[in-house]
């Protein structure tokens, strides 16, 4: 497989995207975050995006011109448009000003309205940390699971992330969808023929079912049941609710490559250890919940993996598929 800098990756995604009409700030943004989740071991929200984004564009599900704008602001709170772009400039927009408005009043929360596909969202919770600040991001998505006690699809999986800051030490970052499995473990069990296990999914009538192809056309399950469902539906009124955006029944699959816009939104709440018991005493803190995790042998702390996957890809740099390098050498 072909190994590039994580610099030539960048650059590779960026031709290949302003080629299908994203506008240069948008291409760049949108190239880095996807390399980043790439060299943290995210190959299914890396450069295998670029194609899907790319068709996106070219069949309007994405405006390539759109420049997010603040739509409205009222002190620690604040809602970015992202004007039916991708979704990283707004992202970029959000994280920026959730950050000056954390400094300012101890706690703020940006949110984004008619947006796409994010990626990982441990990426600008991260960037936060990083900035000393407590971060949580959410998301929607297209719809793939029911609510409670239904059938339909209704909601997305829903991806959750959250990073706190550490003394010395690579923050900790935990980021995970809301379903009991990817969707695309399904799709390669229908692909292969295999049967999944029970409580992934549901068929087209509701009915628990073991067949991978079923599953693709009825429900994946939440993860935790109940629990889990409830929690995706609190990320799903978090993020359009409160912004405006369409909800995950509102917006076509992000696997077909035309449809429509998904106008999808996006929540960032960043917190200023500061303004509550004080930065030393947070840090203080987080420093003894770390020791006693690692107090049991095994255990890993989350986003470890990923800062480890980082530091040696900046190295290194990063292989992909000779295929994927083939496709996007020719879009761009």
């Amino acid at each position: 497989m072909p190994r590039l800098s994580l610099p030539e990756a960048e650059a590779l995604a960026r031709r290949a995207l302003e080629a299908a009409g994203a506008n240069p700030r948008m291409a760049a943004l949108t190239a880095a975050a996807l390399v980043a989740a790439e060299a943290q071991g995210q190959a299914g929200h890396g450069l295998s995006r670029v194609p899907q984004y790319a068709a996106f564009l070219r069949n309007g599900r994405a405006d390539g011109t759109a420049e997010p704008v603040i739509a409205a602001e009222h002190g620690g709170a604040v809602l970015v448009d992202a004007r039916d772009g991708l979704a990283y400039p707004a992202l970029a927009l959000a994280v920026e000003q959730a950050a000056t408005r954390a400094a300012a009043h101890g706690i703020a929360f940006a949110g984004v309205a008619n947006s796409h596909h994010c990626g990982a969202m441990g990426l600008p919770v991260e960037t936060l940390a990083r900035r000393g600040l407590v971060a949580l991001a959410f998301t929607n998505s297209p719809a793939a699971m029911p609510v409670p006690g239904g059938r339909r699809p209704l909601m997305g999986t829903n991806p959750v992330a959250a990073a706190f800051p550490r003394r010395d030490a690579e923050p900790l970052v935990i980021d995970m969808a809301l379903s009991e499995v990817a969707r695309g473990k399904i799709m390669v069990a229908a692909k292969e023929g295999r049967p999944i296990p029970e409580g992934w999914a549901l068929d087209a009538e509701g009915n628990p079912t073991t067949d991978a192809k079923a599953a693709l056309g009825g429900a994946m399950l939440a993860m935790g049941g109940a629990k889990g469902a409830l929690l995706a539906l609190v990320v799903e009124l978090l993020c359009c609710a409160l912004t405006g955006s369409a909800f995950g029944f509102e917006a076509d699959s992000f696997f077909q490559e035309e449809g429509n816009r998904p106008r999808l939104g996006h929540a960032i709440i960043a917190v200023d250890p500061g303004a509550l018991a004080g930065q030393a005493v947070f840090l203080d803190r987080m420093e003894a919940m770390v020791a006693a995790m690692l107090a049991d042998a095994g255990v890993r702390l989350p986003g470890a993996r990923r800062a480890a996957l980082t530091r040696d890809a900046a190295a290194q740099g990063i292989e992909i598929p000779a295929a994927l390098h083939q496709t996007l050498t020719a879009m761009g």
